[in-house]
């Protein structure tokens, strides 16, 4: 058994390296235990609850719940009270669709389906950890695969079995999709999508609004390759539809990649815009970057917003 990574040595802990490792169950293990080595209890308990209410501070209440702020106004103490604080449930869904294909080389050659996968891995011993439920649902233009949410740890070996299993293929219809997925899940809880969110930027923030409308909570870990949002490429290549693989093109990059780039940066700040209207938390996912600094900047990011 590989020994727990120490939070001083997360960087180490890369795409290239994890990748390697081949099994998610260990990935996992490695990535969270080693953020939460040293530590008494999980620190993320709770990272994806929502402000309901304050209530006057009565004897016995964890003084870490104390909002200052208010105290500061009013001179007295409230504390501050989430809904679903506790046996929260949570859905994984992960992009499956061919273009989760790509593997730039500044990932060492690491897709972004297997970066994806690594990331789903992680959340999910991460919130099994913590006695909540957590679900998995695989999808490309309709869902693959769907494992409920539970809660009890032997049910991480079926989710973690399924992400292994699963191969990215075949075309996107992202927002019909989703939109497919919010009608199914019936419960109220947290959607986290793990996606490339190659779609109509339009079409997809219809399709997030339909999972806040149902009062979901959601988070959008957007996943692109450093080549994606960059487009580095100087000479005469060969683009390959990953979608559809009997389509390709050979041509100069360099009269396409101003318009590109145009293109590709008012994608993102669509995105990025559409969520900050919806309350969804858009993180930028890029795969050349550490795989645990990633986990660990959002995760502490996401507590210390909702400690405030």
């Amino acid at each position: 058994m590989a020994s727990v990574t120490k939070p001083g040595h997360l960087d180490l802990l890369d795409p290239v390296t994890l990748s390697r490792m081949g099994n998610l169950d260990l990935i996992a293990r490695q990535v969270v235990e080693g953020m939460l080595s040293g530590r008494h209890r999980a620190p993320y308990k709770g990272f994806s609850v929502e402000f309901a209410e304050h209530r006057e501070y009565s004897p016995g209440d964890e003084t870490r719940s104390i909002d200052w702020r208010v105290f500061a106004k009013r001179d007295r103490y409230y504390v501050k009270e989430y809904e679903q604080e506790t046996n929260l449930r949570a859905y994984l869904l992960v992009d499956a669709s061919g273009s989760m294909r790509f593997a730039g080389e500044a990932a060492g050659d690491v897709s972004k389906f297997r970066y994806a996968q690594m990331l789903a891995a992680c959340l999910a011993y991460l919130l099994l950890g913590q006695q909540d439920e957590a679900g998995l649902l695989t999808f490309d233009t309709q869902t693959r695969s769907y494992i409920p949410p539970r809660s009890r740890a032997i049910h991480l070996r079926a989710m973690l079995g399924e992400l292994q299993a699963t191969e990215p293929g075949g075309e996107t219809a992202l927002a019909p999709v989703l939109h497919d997925i919010a009608e199914r899940i019936t419960h109220r809880g947290l959607v986290i999508l793990i996606s490339d969110c190659f779609d109509d930027p339009e079409s997809l923030r219809h399709a997030l609004h339909h999972f806040r409308h149902r009062r979901h909570e959601v988070i959008l870990l957007h996943v692109t390759a450093q080549e994606e949002r960059t487009f580095p490429y100087r000479q005469r290549t060969r683009f390959r539809d990953l979608e559809r693989l009997d389509r390709q093109l050979v041509l100069d990059p360099r009269g396409l990649r101003e318009a590109y780039l145009e293109r590709m940066n008012a994608f993102c700040l669509s995105l990025e815009s559409a969520c900050n209207e919806l309350v969804i938390d858009y993180v930028p996912v890029d795969t050349s970057r550490p795989f645990a600094d990633t986990l660990l900047w959002y995760l502490s990011w996401r507590q210390a917003k909702l400690r405030w």
